[in-house]
C-alpha cells in the first residue's frame, strides 16, 4: 500500500479535501493547473497564465495546496504522533508555537500532529471566509488578500520542513520520496514565483530550495 495513497479509492487525508472555488472561473483554473501539471513542466504549471486575475490564481493553489499538505500529512498521522514528535520542530534549530490571533493569540507550544490540526482548523476556516475567499464570480478580493495567502504558505511550508526533518528516513524505506519530492518541488515554485514566502522562514530547508529554483 502506498504511504500516499495514490490510486486509492480511500485516499487518507488528515482533513476533508476542498474543492476550487466555485464559479466557472475557478473551475477553469483548476482544469489549468491540472493540465499543465500532466505536461510535467511545473515551472510552467505555477505561471499566472496570461489574462488571468493574479488573486483568482493564488486562491485556486492555495486549496489545491492545502489538499496536497492534507494529503501528505494525512498519511504521516500513524508515526507522527505526540510521543513522537512532542514539538513542533524542523530539526533542532527551529521549533514553531501555535497562535491564530483570535483563539490564541499568545504563541503556546504544542506537538507536531496538535500545530498540524491547529493549522488545518485556521486555513479551513480561511477558505471557507467568503469575505476572504469569494465564492462567487465576479466578487472583489479583500485588499489584504495577499497578506492572508502569504500566512497560509508560510504555515503549510512549516509542515514539510518538519516532515523533511523529521520523518525523511521512514519515508524512505518506504520508498515515497519521489512523491514527497515532487509535491515540495511544486510547492517552492509557486511560493518562489510569487514570494509568499519570506527567504528566514525557508531557512530549515534552504539548501534543497536553492537547488530546485537553480535547476529549473
Amino acid at each position: 500500500m502506498s504511504l500516499f495513497g495514490l490510486g486509492s479509492k480511500n485516499q487518507k487525508t488528515f482533513r476533508p479535501k476542498k474543492n476550487a472555488p466555485s464559479g466557472n472561473k475557478g473551475v477553469q483554473l483548476k482544469k489549468h493547473i491540472d493540465a499543465t501539471l500532466g505536461s510535467g513542466n511545473l515551472r510552467d504549471a505555477v505561471r499566472l497564465p496570461p489574462g488571468e486575475d493574479l488573486n483568482e490564481w493564488l486562491a485556486v493553489n492555495t486549496v489545491d495546496f492545502f489538499n496536497q499538505v492534507n494529503i501528505l500529512y494525512g498519511t504521516l498521522m500513524e508515526f507522527c504522533t505526540p510521543a513522537t514528535c512532542p514539538t513542533m520542530s524542523a530539526g533542532p534549530k527551529f521549533e514553531y508555537r501555535w497562535a491564530d490571533g483570535v483563539q490564541i493569540k499568545k504563541p503556546i507550544e504544542v506537538s507536531a500532529p496538535k500545530y498540524v490540526e491547529y493549522l488545518m482548523d485556521w486555513i479551513e476556516a480561511q477558505l471557507d471566509d467568503e469575505s476572504i475567499f469569494p465564492q462567487k464570480l465576479g466578487t472583489p478580493f479583500p485588499q489584504n488578500f495577499k497578506e492572508v495567502v502569504k500566512t497560509i504558505f508560510k504555515r503549510l511550508f512549516r509542515v514539510y520542513a518538519h516532515i523533511y526533518h523529521t520523518h525523511f528516513q521512514k519515508i524512505m524505506s518506504l520508498k515515497e520520496e519521489a512523491h514527497l519530492n515532487t509535491c515540495f518541488k511544486h510547492f517552492t515554485l509557486f511560493t518562489w514565483e510569487f514570494k509568499l514566502i519570506d527567504k528566514a522562514e525557508l531557512a530549515p530547508l534552504i539548501d534543497l530550495i536553492e537547488s530546485i529554483v537553480s535547476v529549473c
